[in-house]
């Protein structure tokens, strides 16, 4: 609700899309820059503490831009000061969030406890949105922000209450950096090979916010409405797909290979699509093959990290996950100048071939102390 109304709040304020593309690349350079760092700091601390701390400070700074759109104070400046806080402390906040799920649920259970959390997030990204332009419309976007501020006061008392299955600690001494997590990764298969294929994936194929609107505009000759409406339909195959990973007691190898190949057929199916009502059925199953992809490499990674390590493993997950985001959009960019849209998704397709290749060669670890599972 927030990232819609502030979005439509630069275009009120200075009607340029440079200035929008400021505000909202300011939360993500500081992770960008940054974030693997905050998994040290994760795997020192309490989990549940760390998180009641980064959720108070997100409900100041949203209680923040509250007050300056009550009292009408609100700039481009400022936008990009919150934008820019909030991507500090998101740098300790997305890794211990990830790592705290493995401390809720038996580990028998994990995959479903991620999909059902991907499945939260893909929702949110389906309503959040939608309730925002209806309150845009009605009330204005202050309410949007004030709704955004109160609805961390529920967070921040869930977390009091919630008592972690397993307590964990932090990691021995001198174990506690971001080399050894590096190490750690490289060492395991099973932790390098999910995240060496959420690079490839990340930088070229999961960058729908800039091909979606210039596919809903230039090749289908659409409206702000058709572009919605292909996002809708993206994000209902995210949850979907989320879901189905549910299913998935045991993340193995072949199961990313073949989320892999399916996001990248189904990618190829969305380049190739004749009309908005095709690209529509496209993109709910790209969207449902991307998120099993996602889910997979993300269940993976929490299920073969020790919980003294998982901290910094998960941050090196957001780091290829999202990291890789302005640098893809970047180049999806100059793709689609040269070449349009749909060359953008055949060259995200080629890269989830590339993905699927690694896990279909890649050999498979024989060292019993160098492997918690064999994925193959």
């Amino acid at each position: 609700m927030q990232q819609t109304a502030i979005g439509w709040l630069v275009l009120e304020l200075t009607g340029s899309p440079s200035d929008l593309g400021l505000v909202l690349a300011a939360g993500g350079i500081p992770s960008l820059l940054f974030g693997p760092w905050g998994g040290a700091v994760a795997d020192r601390v309490d989990l549940r503490k760390l998180l009641i701390v980064t959720q108070a400070l997100y409900c100041l700074l949203a209680a923040l831009l509250w007050a300056l759109a009550l009292v009408g104070a609100v700039s481009v400046p400022a936008l990009v000061a919150i934008g820019a806080a909030a991507g500090i402390v998101q740098i300790a906040d997305s890794p211990a969030r990830q790592a705290f799920v493995s401390r809720l649920v038996p580990p028998e259970d994990l995959t479903s406890a991620v999909s059902l959390n991907g499945v939260v997030i893909n929702s949110a990204r389906v309503v959040g949105p939608a309730l925002a332009g209806v309150l845009i419309v009605t009330v204005g976007t202050t309410v949007c922000f004030g709704i955004n501020a109160l609805s961390y006061l529920a967070i921040i008392a869930a977390l009091l209450f919630i008592r972690p299955r397993a307590a964990g600690g932090p990691a021995p001494a001198g174990r506690r950096g971001v080399k050894e997590g590096l190490k750690y990764a490289a060492s395991r298969q099973q932790l390098w090979l999910p995240l060496a294929m959420m690079s490839v994936v990340g930088l070229l194929a999961f960058n729908f916010a800039v091909v979606l609107p210039v596919f809903a505009k230039q090749t289908f000759h659409g409206s702000g409405g058709t572009y919605g409406l292909l996002t809708t339909m993206l994000s209902i195959g995210a949850v979907l797909g989320s879901l189905a990973v549910g299913l998935v007691r045991h993340p193995r190898r072949p199961y990313l290979l073949v989320a892999a190949l399916g996001f990248a057929l189904t990618s190829t199916a969305t380049a190739a699509a004749p009309n908005v009502p095709v690209a529509c059925v496209t993109l709910l199953i790209t969207g449902a093959a991307a998120f099993c992809f996602v889910t997979l490499c993300s269940t993976t990674l929490q299920l073969h990290s020790s919980s003294a390590y998982r901290g910094r493993i998960m941050a090196l997950w957001i780091f290829v996950y999202l990291g890789t985001t302005p640098i893809g959009s970047i180049i999806t960019g100059w793709i689609i100048a040269a070449g349009g849209p749909r060359t953008a998704l055949l060259v995200g397709a080629c890269a989830c071939l590339a993905a699927a290749g690694l896990a279909a060669f890649v050999r498979t670890p024989v060292d019993p102390d160098k492997a918690l599972t064999d994925l193959a």
